[in-house]
Formats: structure tokens, C-alpha cells, sequence
């Protein structure tokens, strides 16, 4: 147990100790991103100081670290706006996307299991729609839903002045894009033990008395995998929120990953920073359920 919270305690340090490190070591500061690359020296200068980029590195970590301690994010390099109000904005609209693509994704990739259990061609299928690039995922969803059936809109913007609820249908194609390959990774890592509970006596004598199939999964099958099935959902209730940022940016979405890729390319290091932590706060649980589940399974 005290190992246990020993690391629970260490991860969101390190996640944030070693992303600070990393943006550090990128080409450019905030400075050079917002002075452009013709501004004049002096202007860099002078815009480096403002954002006390002309610290010493391991000042700045431990100002962040003592503004964290009291509940500050500090301030965007970018516009000066606190962190943490934009934090929590970003976070709402990401839990919008992410909590529907979870159950959809744990639904139907224990059906799909279930479904290709048995079947060779079809757990080849599902391997290669769970290793298919998001880029790819996401431009056929909109080719197909947007382009070719102009059912829902190409790009998930918000209304002006609105949120979400105002336009559910913004929301489609982000939870589809987390949803799907999700939904398959889960199914390809649940097929396994659907395999093994499906060999056992008492399941081939249900299908021998001519019980129906749908029966035997509900009855016989199912409550042998809540083991497999609850490590695989905790997994994914961290991935999710952490794999945002490609749906988001390819759909314009104004979520935590869109504000993850923002940050990241204007060298906004505050944000970038307080992204990470909500990241490994989220992750965490996650994976420290998965690994309860799984030694409660293996007992």
C-alpha cells in the first residue's frame, strides 16, 4: 500500500518535471514564437525578460512548482490570461467528447469480442482497424458523414457565445473518432479471454442443450470477463482523455488536446505544463485501478 502511494505521489511530478524539461529543449522559447522569426534581437530580449524566459531553468520550475503548491497555474505566456480558468473550460468540453466515446467504446468492444471470438478473418479485421492511424480514421468519418451524406458538419466548432448543447451535433464525429479505434483496441485485447470462457465445460453444454447464443454470452460468458473487461475500461479512461489532441485538432474542436497542440507549437510552456498535470491526475486512477483489478483477477 505505501508503495502504492508512494508512486501515486511521484507520477505527477515526473510527468511534469520531464515535459518541462522537453519543452525546454525545443528550438524555439515563447519569446521567439510571439517576436516572429524577422524581430529584432532587442525585441526578443525584451520579451524574454517579460515572460521571465531569462531565468535560470531550474528558477522557473520551482516558481511553477510554488505557484502550483498554492493552487496557481501561472499565466499564458501568449495572453496573459491565468491558467486555470482556461484549464477548466477546455476540460468541460473534452469530458463531453471522452466520457460517450468511453461506454461506446466498452460496449461495443465487448460485443465486437464476443462476436469474433471464433472467427480468425475477424480478429485480423478488428488488429487492423485498432492500429489505424487517427488521421486516416478521422478524414474518412468526415468524407463520409460530412462530404458525401452532409449529415453532420466537417468541422466541430461551438456557436458563437453558446456551448455544446447548443449544437449536439458538433459532437458526433470527435466521440466517433475516440470512440472506434478504442472500441477495437478493447475488443482485441477482451478476445483472448472470450476465447478461453467459451472453451470451458459448462459453455460448450449450454450450446449442446440448445441454449441460444445470445444467452450463453449473457449468462455464461459475461460474468467471466468482468475481470479483463474492467482493467481494459480503466486503461482506456486515462488514454482517452490523454489521446484527445490529434480528434481535436483535425476536427477544430476546442477541447484540452486542441489546447495541448496550441500550446505546444507557441512554446506557452505554463500550459503546456498544467495540460500534463490534469493528464497524469486523470491517467493515474486509471491505471492504478487497472492494476487492482487485474491482481484482484489473478488471486
Amino acid at each position: 500500500m505505501a508503495a502504492t502511494l508512494t508512486r501515486a505521489a511521484l507520477m505527477p511530478v515526473a510527468v511534469v518535471t520531464g515535459v518541462f524539461l522537453l519543452t525546454a529543449l525545443l528550438p524555439q522559447d515563447a519569446a521567439q514564437v510571439l517576436a516572429g522569426r524577422q524581430a529584432d534581437p532587442a525585441r526578443v530580449a525584451a520579451l524574454r525578460a517579460d515572460l521571465g524566459l531569462d531565468r535560470p531553468l531550474w528558477e522557473r520550475f520551482g516558481a511553477w512548482l510554488g505557484g502550483l503548491v498554492h493552487g496557481d497555474l501561472g499565466r499564458s505566456y501568449v495572453d496573459g490570461r491565468p491558467v486555470g480558468p482556461v484549464l477548466a473550460d477546455r476540460l468541460g468540453a473534452s469530458a463531453l467528447i471522452v466520457v460517450p466515446a468511453w461506454v461506446l467504446a466498452v460496449v461495443f468492444g465487448v460485443l465486437v469480442a464476443l462476436v469474433v471470438a471464433r472467427r480468425p478473418a475477424g480478429s485480423a479485421l478488428v488488429a487492423a482497424f485498432a492500429a489505424l492511424p487517427e488521421v486516416v480514421l478521422v478524414t474518412g468519418l468526415v468524407l463520409v458523414f460530412a462530404t458525401a451524406l452532409g449529415r453532420l458538419p466537417a468541422v466541430s466548432l461551438l456557436p458563437v457565445g453558446g456551448s455544446a448543447w447548443d449544437a449536439p451535433e458538433v459532437l458526433v464525429l470527435p466521440i466517433l473518432g475516440l470512440a472506434l479505434p478504442s472500441a477495437a483496441w478493447l475488443a482485441r485485447s477482451v478476445r483472448g479471454p472470450v476465447a478461453d470462457v467459451r472453451e470451458r465445460p459448462f459453455v460448450v453444454d449450454a450450446h449442446l442443450r440448445g441454449v441460444s447464443p445470445a444467452r450463453v454470452a449473457v449468462r455464461h460468458v459475461l460474468p467471466h470477463l468482468a475481470g479483463p473487461v474492467a482493467q481494459g475500461a480503466a486503461i482506456l479512461a486515462g488514454a482517452l482523455l490523454a489521446g484527445t489532441t490529434v480528434v481535436e485538432s483535425l476536427l477544430a474542436y476546442p477541447g484540452l488536446g486542441q489546447l495541448l497542440a496550441t500550446a505546444v507549437a507557441s512554446r506557452d510552456v505554463p500550459v503546456v505544463q498544467a495540460v500534463a498535470l490534469v493528464d497524469a491526475l486523470v491517467v493515474l486512477p486509471a491505471v492504478l485501478a487497472a492494476d487492482r483489478i487485474a491482481k484482484a483477477g489473478a488471486r
